[in-house]
C-alpha cells in the first residue's frame, strides 16, 4: 500500500509551517483537513494560508465551497480519497494537514450509514430553537444522547440539529450509530503525527494573540462582506470566530464581548481537538517542549519512509 502522512493538531499549533518545511525535504503534496478553510472568501478568520504560501505550497481542498453551501465529513472523505489517488499517481506522497478530527477519523476508519437530512424535522428543530434557544435543545440532546452532547458544544447549532434529527429519524442515539471499528480501512500505509505544546497555557496565549492579529488584518470587514453576499444564515457562519463576529455586527454583543467570546470559543475548540486526537493511540506526538519541531518532524518522516526503501530492496 502506498504511504500517506497525517499531520494533526489543535488550532494555532503551527501545522501549516511544519507542513511547508516537510515539503522542502520530501516528495509530498498537501491536502487540507479543515472544515472552515473549504469556504471561499473566508480567509482571515480561518487562518487560511496566504496566496504567497499557496503559490509555494499548494493545498488541495481549500476554497472548494461557497459559504452558503454545506460540506460534510462524507464529502470530505470522498474528495480526499480522489486527491490522494491523484497525488500517488504522480509518484508523490499525500500529506493531510489540519485540525478537524472528525474528517481525519472519517478518512481513516470510514463513516457509519446515517439517514439523509429531513427538511420537515429540521424546520421543526429550528422553530424550537427560535422559541427555546439552542442551549435548551442541547439539554434535550444530553438526555437522549449524553455521549454526543459531551462532544458537541452548546453553541454548535449545526451539530446539535443533526444529532437530534438522527434521533427523530431512527430512534437511536447518534453516538451509537457512529460507532465503528477502530481498525483502519484506508488502503494506505499511514504515519500519524500531531503537534502541540504540552503546556496548555502556551496554546491559549497563541490563540488570543492570533485572534487579535486577525482583527488587525481586517476580519471584521471580511465578515461584513460575507453578510452582504451570502446572508446571516450561511452554514459557514457556524465556524468559531465568525459566529461571534456576526453577533457583534448584528448588534447582539459589543466589540469587547465579541473579542472575549471569540478567543474563548477558539480555546474551547482547541481543547476539543486535543480530545479527538488523544483518542488515537497510534499518534506520534511532536511537542514544542521536546526540541525543534521541524527537526523532530523531519526525522519521523525520514525514518518512516526509510522502511519503504528497505522493503523495495
Amino acid at each position: 500500500m502506498p504511504p500517506v502522512i497525517f499531520l494533526m493538531g489543535p488550532t494555532a499549533a503551527g501545522k501549516t509551517d511544519l507542513a511547508i518545511h516537510l515539503i522542502k525535504h520530501f516528495p509530498i503534496e498537501i491536502i487540507s483537513v479543515d472544515s472552515a478553510q473549504v469556504y471561499r472568501g473566508m480567509d482571515i478568520g480561518t487562518a487560511k494560508p496566504s496566496a504567497a504560501i499557496l503559490a509555494q505550497a499548494p493545498h488541495r481542498l481549500i476554497n472548494i465551497r461557497e459559504p452558503y453551501e454545506h460540506y460534510s465529513a462524507a464529502d470530505f472523505r470522498a474528495d480526499a480519497l480522489v486527491a490522494m489517488e491523484q497525488i500517488v499517481n504522480t509518484g508523490n506522497i499525500p500529506l493531510l494537514v489540519g485540525g478537524t478530527g472528525l474528517y481525519f477519523r472519517a478518512l481513516l476508519y470510514g463513516l457509519s450509514e446515517l439517514p439523509a437530512a429531513n427538511e420537515t424535522i429540521r424546520t421543526h428543530l429550528e422553530q424550537e430553537a427560535k422559541k427555546r434557544g439552542w442551549q435548551a435543545l442541547h439539554s434535550d440532546l444530553a438526555r437522549i444522547d449524553p455521549v454526543a452532547a459531551t462532544r458537541i458544544h452548546p453553541n454548535d447549532p449545526q451539530r446539535i440539529e443533526r444529532a437530534l434529527e438522527v434521533w427523530h429519524l431512527t430512534g437511536h442515539p447518534l453516538s451509537v450509530l457512529q460507532q465503528c471499528s477502530n481498525k483502519p480501512i484506508l488502503p494506505y500505509q499511514t504515519l500519524l503525527l500531531a503537534c502541540a505544546p504540552k503546556n496548555r497555557e502556551i496554546l491559549r496565549n497563541r490563540i488570543a494573540i492570533r485572534f487579535k492579529m486577525m482583527l488587525d488584518q481586517g476580519f471584521e470587514q471580511e465578515v461584513r462582506n460575507l453578510l452582504v453576499n451570502v446572508g446571516r444564515d450561511a452554514p459557514a457562519f457556524r465556524c468559531v470566530g465568525y459566529r461571534q463576529m456576526v453577533q457583534y455586527l448584528l448588534g447582539f454583543i459589543d466589540e469587547s464581548t465579541m473579542v472575549q467570546h471569540g478567543i474563548i470559543a477558539t480555546q474551547r475548540l482547541a481543547k476539543r481537538q486535543l480530545t479527538w486526537f488523544r483518542a488515537e493511540s497510534k499518534l506520534h506526538w511532536l511537542y514544542d517542549e521536546d526540541g525543534d519541531l521541524y527537526e523532530l518532524a523531519y526525522l519521523q518522516v525520514r525514518d518512516w519512509l526509510a522502511q519503504f526503501s528497505k522493503a523495495d530492496n
